[in-house]
Order: C-alpha cells, then sequence, then structure tokens
C-alpha cells in the first residue's frame, strides 16, 4: 500500500478480517434464522440478505473490492423490503435500516483501499461521498429518535379555550375520579396551556411508607389523593389515610391501618361523606329515594373518610381529625369477609377506592386470579354510611341475587368479580360496576349460565336496594382476562340531531371503547357480533361470536402481522419474527389452548384501571393504554387436591412462568411477548395517550408517552430521552385551561399535553416513577390552582419512594 493512502497493508488485513467477521456473523445470523422462519411461512428477506452478507464477508476476507457492491445489493434490497415491509412508519424503518446503513457507510470508506489494491481507480471522491452522505442520514435519524412521532398526527385547527362559567369552578376534588361520575375534569382555568411554562413545585411531603417491591406482587403506590376544603386526604399503600394542608402539604393527622397482604399492597383512593349537608335526592322517573343519614348530633363523625383495605375491612376515619368512627360498624371497621367463606389472604381483597352511592356506600372486591377454582364469590356490598350495616347485597351466583343469606350459608363461590372502581349518578340513584370474569381466567369448562351473564359486564344496580337494572357484556365466556377494569364514566354524549343523551363510556383491556344508553345499557355506537376461531380445549364453553365496539376507535390492539415485529436491532427484530410464526395468533380473541398462543393485548391491556378523563366543553375524551401480548400455553395437569395453588400476583397475571389452576385440568404456562433484549416484540409505540372526539367518533391525536431514559434492554437504564411511547399504568387528568395531565409511564416525568393537538407543553422530573393518578384542586384559602401526585416507583423500576408533590404557578 502506498504512503499516500495513510495504511499499512497489515492494517488493511487486519481491518478487513474484523469488518468481514462482523459481515460473517451477521449473516449467518440472519441466513440461519431467516431459514427458520421461511419453514415458517414468514419474509425471505433474512435468508437472502444472509446470503449476500456472507458472500460480501468472504468477498472481504479476500480483500476483494467486490464485497462492497455486494454488499451495497443488500442494502437497496432493504431499502426496498423496508418501505414494502413497514411503509414510512419510523421506528420499524430505523429498526430495518440503521444496522444495514452503518455497514455499507464502513464499507465505502474501506473501498478505495481495496480497489487501489487491485490496482483499480480509488474511486474515493465517490467513496467518501456516500460514506458520508450515509453517516450524515444516520445522523438525522438518530436526531430523530429524540422526537415525538405520533401514529395520529392532529391535523386540525386548535380548539380555543372555553372560559369558566363562574358557577361552574370547581371547589373540592370529593370523590375518586373527581365527580360522582368520575369525569377526571377539573374546572379551573388558573393554569393553562398558555402559561404552564411557569409552573413549579409548590411543596413536597412524604407519606413515610415507601413500597419496596417493584414487580406488582408487592407494594405499589395507585392512588388518587381527595381534596375537601383546605385539607387533602390521601391513602398509601399500605392503608395509611393522612390529611395534609393544602397548602403547604404540612402533615395535619395520620391514621395508621398498616394494614398487609401477601400480594398486591395498594390502595387507589378513598371516599368522603358529609353527614351536615343536604343529600341530593334523584330526579330520574321511578327512581328509589335515597335514604337519609341517620346520624347523632352528638357523633363526631360527621364528615368521614371511607377505605377500603387490602385485607378485606372497610374502615370509616374521622376526615377531621383522624380517629377511627367508633359507632361505625365495629369501633370503625365492617369485616368485609364476613359471609365470604375462605377468603384468607390472598384469594380476596380490595384495592380500588370505594364508591360513595347517595348514603349507601358500594364495593366489590379483587379475587386473585389464576388461583384454583374454590374461590371467594363476587357479592357486591352496598353498607350505610353512618352505621356500617349491609344494606343490600348482589350475588352474581345466586338465581334470587339480592336474596339474604341464611345462618352458616356463604355467598356462591367463584363468581364474576368487580375489582376495579365505580361510577354513581345521583340523578338515576345508580351505581355503575365493572365486571371481571370468574375464577379461573383462562379456564371457563365450570362456567354456570350466571358466570356467563355477569362476566366481563358492565352491571347497574339500584344504589338504595342493589336491585339489578340492566346487564351489559363485552367479552363472552371470557378466557383472556379482559376484566372490565376501569370505573365507567359518565358523559352527555352528542347525537346526530346535536343534542346530547346521559351515556356511559368505558375502555376494556381488549383495546375496544364502548358507550353505552345509561338508561337502558344498549350501545350508542355500532357493536357487532362477529365470529372468532376456536379452540380445543375438552368441555370449554367456547362462544362462536365475540362482540366488537366498531362504532369507535379501538386502540392498540392489532391485529398483529409478521410486519409488525420488531426489535431494538435487526437481529431480535428476526427472533421476533420467528416467534410470532412459531405461535398461533387468531386476532384479538385468539383461544388459548394447548400449543403456544399469542393474546394481544394480554391480561394487562390495552387500558387498564387508571380510566379515561373527559372534556366536556369540546366532547372529547383521554384515553392512555399499554401495548404488551403475551404468549399462552395450557399445560395438562391432574386435577386433583394435592394440585398447589398460586399466590394471584401479579407474576400470575402477566406470565413469569408455569402457573397451576387448582381444580382444573391445566396449569397455564405465559409471558410477556418480548425480545431477547427484553423489548416488546411489536413495533412501538409500547403506550400512547389518545383523544377521541365524541362527536365525530375518531381518534383526533394519538401520541407515544414516555422515553426510555429509565428503562431499557435487559433492565438497564439507557439514560436516552427517546419517546417510543411507554407501557402507560395510571390515569390521566383534563383541565379547563386545555391541558392533560399523565405520570403513569416507566420514566419519572409528570407531563402536560395540549388537549387540542397532543403536543407535549411542560414536563417535571420525579424523584421516582409515579402510577398515581394526578388530580387538581383550587386552596380556598389562598385561591391557588395545584396540580397533585403522588410518587411511589414505576412497574418494572427499581427505584421507590414515598412521594406527594404539588406543583402551582409561579
Amino acid at each position: 500500500m502506498s504512503k499516500g493512502n495513510g495504511r499499512s497493508p497489515g492494517a488493511l488485513d487486519v481491518w478487513c478480517w474484523l469488518l468481514g467477521l462482523v459481515l460473517l456473523l451477521t449473516g449467518l445470523f440472519f441466513a440461519i434464522g431467516g431459514a427458520k422462519l421461511v419453514s415458517l411461512g414468514g419474509s425471505a428477506y433474512f435468508l437472502v440478505a444472509g446470503i449476500v452478507t456472507v458472500l460480501a464477508a468472504i468477498q472481504l476476507f479476500r480483500r476483494r473490492a467486490a464485497a462492497v457492491p455486494l454488499f451495497g445489493l443488500v442494502l437497496i434490497g432493504t431499502l426496498v423490503w423496508a418501505w414494502v415491509d413497514a411503509g414510512f412508519d419510523f421506528w420499524p424503518l430505523v429498526s430495518r435500516l440503521m444496522l444495514p446503513a452503518g455497514l455499507t457507510a464502513l464499507l465505502l470508506a474501506t473501498w478505495p483501499a481495496l480497489r487501489k489494491r487491485e490496482s483499480k481507480a480509488p474511486a474515493a471522491g465517490v467513496s467518501y461521498a456516500l460514506a458520508a452522505a450515509i453517516a450524515v442520514a444516520m445522523g438525522i435519524t438518530f436526531a430523530q429518535m429524540f422526537v415525538p412521532h405520533p401514529t395520529v398526527a392532529f391535523n386540525g385547527s386548535p380548539q380555543p379555550l372555553v372560559p369558566l362559567d363562574k358557577n361552574m369552578i370547581q371547589k373540592d376534588w370529593s370523590h375518586y375520579g373527581n365527580t360522582p361520575g368520575g369525569s377526571r375534569f377539573v374546572a379551573l382555568d388558573q393554569i393553562t396551556r398558555d402559561n404552564i411554562s411557569q409552573l413549579q413545585v409548590a411543596w413536597t411531603a412524604h407519606t413515610g411508607d415507601v413500597p419496596m417491591s417493584p414487580t406488582g406482587s408487592g407494594a405499589e403506590d395507585q392512588e388518587t389523593p381527595l381534596q375537601i376544603g383546605n385539607r387533602v386526604f390521601l391513602c398509601t399503600p399500605h392503608n395509611n389515610v393522612i390529611a395534609l394542608d393544602a397548602d403547604t402539604g404540612t402533615q395535619l393527622w395520620k391514621r395508621e391501618i398498616n394494614a398487609k397482604a401477601q400480594v398486591w399492597n395498594r390502595c387507589r383512593g378513598l371516599a368522603y361523606f358529609d353527614a351536615t349537608q343536604p343529600v341530593a335526592q334523584p330526579t330520574a322517573a321511578g327512581a328509589t329515594p335515597v335514604p337519609a343519614p341517620a346520624i347523632a348530633a352528638d357523633d363526631p363523625c360527621q364528615r368521614r373518610i371511607l377505605m377500603n383495605t387490602i385485607d378485606a375491612r372497610l374502615i370509616a376515619i374521622n376526615a377531621d381529625d383522624g380517629a377511627l368512627c367508633e359507632r361505625f360498624g365495629n369501633h370503625g371497621t365492617v369485616d368485609l369477609k364476613a359471609g365470604m367463606g375462605d377468603a384468607s389472604d390472598p384469594k380476596y381483597q380490595l384495592t380500588s377506592a370505594p364508591t360513595m352511592a347517595g348514603t349507601t356506600v358500594v364495593l366489590g372486591g379483587r379475587v386473585a386470579d389464576n388461583v384454583q377454582t374454590d374461590m371467594p364469590g363476587g357479592v357486591l356490598r352496598g353498607f350505610d354510611v353512618i352505621t356500617g350495616q349491609m344494606r343490600w347485597a348482589f350475588d352474581p351466583g345466586h338465581d334470587e341475587p339480592n336474596a339474604a343469606l341464611k345462618p352458616g350459608e356463604t355467598w356462591k363461590r367463584s363468581t364474576p368479580n368487580s375489582w376495579a372502581p365505580m361510577s354513581y349518578d345521583a340523578a338515576m340513584n345508580t351505581v355503575f360496576i365493572p365486571m371481571g370474569s370468574s375464577s379461573v381466567d383462562l379456564w371457563g369448562a365450570n362456567r354456570t349460565p350466571l358466570d356467563h351473564k355477569y362476566a366481563t359486564s358492565i352491571l347497574a344496580l339500584d344504589a338504595t336496594t342493589g336491585k339489578e337494572k340492566w346487564v351489559y357484556q363485552t367479552v363472552h365466556n371470557d378466557l383472556w382476562d379482559f376484566d372490565i377494569p376501569m370505573q365507567p364514566t359518565l358523559i352527555d354524549f352528542p347525537q346526530a340531531d346535536g343534542t346530547t343523551k346521559p351515556a356511559v363510556v368505558f375502555g376494556t383491556k381488549s383495546g375496544q371503547l364502548f358507550v353505552l344508553d345509561r338508561q337502558t345499557g344498549q350501545p350508542l355506537t355500532q357493536v357487532e357480533e362477529r365470529p372468532v376461531k376456536l379452540a380445543n380445549i375438552p368441555g370449554e364453553q367456547y362462544s362462536k361470536t365475540q362482540p366488537f365496539s366498531v362504532g369507535m376507535p379501538t386502540i392498540g390492539a392489532g391485529p398483529l402481522k409478521e410486519s409488525d415485529m420488531w426489535g431494538a436491532t435487526p437481529f431480535d427484530q428476526l427472533m421476533c419474527r420467528i416467534k410470532f410464526k412459531s405461535m398461533r395468533y387468531d386476532g384479538l380473541f385468539t383461544a388459548p389452548d394447548t400449543d403456544v398462543s399469542l393474546s394481544f393485548p394480554g391480561s394487562l391491556g390495552g387500558m387498564n384501571w387508571g380510566g379515561v378523563s373527559t372534556d366536556p366543553n369540546h366532547k372529547v375524551i383521554f384515553v392512555n393504554d399499554m401495548r404488551l401480548g403475551l404468549w399462552v400455553q395450557m399445560i395438562p395437569q391432574k386435577a386433583d387436591a394435592n394440585t398447589p395453588a398460586s399466590n394471584g400476583g401479579e407474576a400470575v397475571n402477566a406470565g413469569m412462568g408455569a402457573v397451576p389452576l387448582k381444580g382444573t385440568p391445566y396449569a397455564v404456562n405465559k409471558d410477556r411477548f418480548m425480545s431477547p433484549l427484553g423489548v416488546p416484540c411489536q413495533k412501538p409505540p409500547f403506550g400512547t395517550l389518545s383523544a377521541v372526539d365524541l362527536t365525530t367518533r375518531k381518534i383526533l391525536w394519538q401520541v407515544p408517552v414516555g422515553t426510555v431514559q429509565d428503562t431499557g434492554p435487559m433492565g438497564v437504564k439507557m439514560g436516552m430521552k427517546m419517546p417510543v411511547g411507554m407501557p402507560t399504568l395510571g390515569g390521566t387528568l383534563a383541565t379547563q385551561g386545555g391541558l392533560v395531565f399523565i405520570a403513569g409511564t416507566q420514566d419519572y416525568y409528570l407531563r402536560a399535553f395540549d388537549s387540542s393537538t397532543g403536543k407535549e407543553v411542560w414536563k417535571a422530573r420525579l424523584p421516582v416513577g409515579s402510577q398515581g393518578g394526578p388530580m387538581s384542586y383550587v386552596s380556598p384559602k389562598t385561591g391557588k390552582q395545584y396540580i397533585l401526585i403522588s410518587a411511589g416507583g414505576a412497574r418494572q423500576s427499581p427505584d421507590r419512594g414515598d412521594y406527594v408533590i404539588a406543583y402551582a404557578l409561579k
């Protein structure tokens, strides 16, 4: 090699061997994996690219210039294939093109030396120019990796802010979802999209209850606090209740309950009742009156906090001083395991806030998933808010669901249960209840006609009597754990003639949105019963059709195809393609069987307990989701008394190995559908925030939420703010000021988006991640509006804390 080349022949040899080895290993991986993919009926790209890459590697080992144009064919072929396979979708193109582009740039930089070695014209100018162009393109692409790429871009004109009706100004956040109907909308306009840049931390408080486990089976902070007057009320993962000063965060009192359970330690919210205020009576025709609160004048608990606990108690606490309400139940406590039979920990727990329905406290309970066929029932109960006496029970396993228990009897076992928050319509005196499936989730050969009626449905009950008004089912014979996971939200649904109709809107784990008439339970948007493929589990009661809510958008639910497979590199993308083609996948309702099948979305959702937030001014709802598939396999086992049972923790719900289903002829093996690097196998985003226009019934905008800053492959934090969109677990808050707040991502931020356009307009770094629901209030003392969030740690993150943080304008 000449001096003018600047590199000795020995250096060129070493370089060619190193680069050739990279090409050879890449080509062999592609060719071997590609052959497997082709045998499964998948794309031939990897096989062909792998063979040509191996040939290029051989030429490079021989120091032949032909290696460069040979691999150039791989790049050209990849460009064509990527465009055909993925279109112009940014993240799929990055996964497909960055590696071959980088290798091509290196080969082009080497080409002049190889040509000179063969006594050919070096063509250095062209080679270096092409290599530089590719490097620049890669640099631009890398920069674009830090820019959000909406899956549905906003393309209209921004909606103006609506002036706040002074008669509608919010005074308190006195219910879990702000209003009894779960609006998660704050009628305050001090903080707006125009001044939010001035939002900063006003105060920080500590609860003293740090949730230590990041697995979901331990303790997690998932609360949305309450605010009444100048006090904020919050609960901790172990059911301690704290009152804070709304302006300073100073602790006013603390009631330590320190409840503990083997799994699922959390408190999502509280209820509040003020006996000094008049009780609203229903106005709808035929509605049952609300009983007046029979409270003595000398009872110190005129204002009380109600809380469910993870060890199955209903507790009443004096909102003024934190003392237990001695005249409620047994010195402030009602045992919710009474009448349940064997409801030992962790079979039966309560994690969601109780529902204050007039003067009746309504609650359900979480029955652990995938444990055994003999489990506590899903009885729903209403209690007198003053005395704690049970007013009614609704047993979904009894032909007469309101029948009283006889001495020695228990509620029916293993019936559909309601673990998520409920909502209440005061005008109708009706409580709307989201229902889950019966035990066990993935096998239903033993299910009864009543199981089939009530499972995975919305159930409307009279709040005073507990009598059924209507029930609407969203999944037939649910074999996917597609519980309705969220509080049904009450809205005024716009009609074609410009009027509105009282409605219930909610999302499901299957990624579907339903809108029901509040009076009748009938869909107000089109729902089709579509045929679905069945599996072959003996005795299973398969439904030949399933409801598809085609009149509303489906969010993040597929259907998936091979080209949707993704990876941080082409290597794990290839592995994901092989996984995908190796499994049975029949779309949304792929029934589990003894083969390996794919459930997408998996049992986490889709949408989960965070619920939707609303903008009543513009008739828009805001929905956040996660996109995590599960592979599932039923494993034959002996159904006898010696079969062990699982503990019903999150590892059981989301996968992580084989789980026995005691009392059934099967165990189940399932896990998240992830690449070898621990990244979801389908293309980003893995979590989004969507605005759905209720008038057009279309998505206005959909943006990725969350970055890989605080997470990454193999559990290693990447530290890079790439907004790929991460799974979200926690709710949103919409405001009169044109904002949507969310904190429930895998990175440590509270974010605000322009509710009109979906543009991120503000974010604040949190000390740890959050699974809490943002809320907002105005101080009656200072007139200052606050945004409040609790931060105890994000799912799958090792970092934990006990923070409650309030933000206000400078």
